[in-house]
């Protein structure tokens, strides 16, 4: 059981979509109870996110039973992303009282979208272009890819919510190994669980 887990993410489309692509996986005990951002679109990084963390800590009652930081790849090796944030974020919170976890989305967000093809297509009303919905972690600018598809329709963290609410999280988990990492952290991942 994850109990209650927040998320913090790099900004307004995360915030808005996460709390979609993982809620009909309650009855597998996933529940996020909230996602943070940085404040004023600043980047996300050690410090922004230490700050984050420690608002959720300090502010809520009960408290969060655990963290999972969300990070973009942006095209870099997973781990090169991944293992320099969870060692600082260790280092800065070694005293907190709930396990901080570092998970990455494949390139953007966007990616573990194509992974429901099915569903993005009905939702956009056309085809999706030579994107291979088995393997969304390849796509190579999966935010971008999606703004050509939108034509005129500008992309927004609003426009981002209406289309997670339509995918399914089972569909997206069995294509992208990120998003299902991500799941995984979710769930079930404690305080050893390394960062993927």
């Amino acid at each position: 059981m994850s109990g209650r887990v927040v998320v913090v993410a790099s900004g307004n489309t995360e915030r808005l979509a996460l709390p979609y692509l993982v809620g009909r996986l309650e009855n597998r005990g996933v529940v996020v109870y909230e996602v943070r951002i940085p404040s004023q679109h600043a980047k996300l990084d050690a410090g922004t996110a230490e700050t984050a963390i420690k608002a959720a800590w300090y502010r809520n009652a009960p408290r969060p039973d655990k963290f999972v930081v969300l990070v973009d790849t942006d095209g870099a090796d997973p781990k090169s992303v991944t293992e320099p944030l969870r060692e600082e974020l260790s280092r800065r919170l070694r005293k907190l009282g709930a396990p901080v976890l570092v998970r990455h989305a494949q390139q953007h967000l966007e990616s573990w979208y194509f992974a429901d093809s099915r569903r993005l297509r009905e939702y956009l009303g056309r085809d999706l272009g030579s994107v291979d919905p088995t393997r969304p972690d390849d796509i190579l600018n999966p935010k971008q890819h999606l703004k050509n598809l939108l034509g005129d329709c500008l992309y927004t963290a609003d426009l981002s919510r209406e289309i997670a609410k339509v995918l399914d999280a089972e569909t997206i988990a069995a294509r992208s190994p990120s998003f299902r990492g991500f799941v995984e952290a979710l769930e079930n991942g404690g305080a050893h669980a390394a960062a993927r």
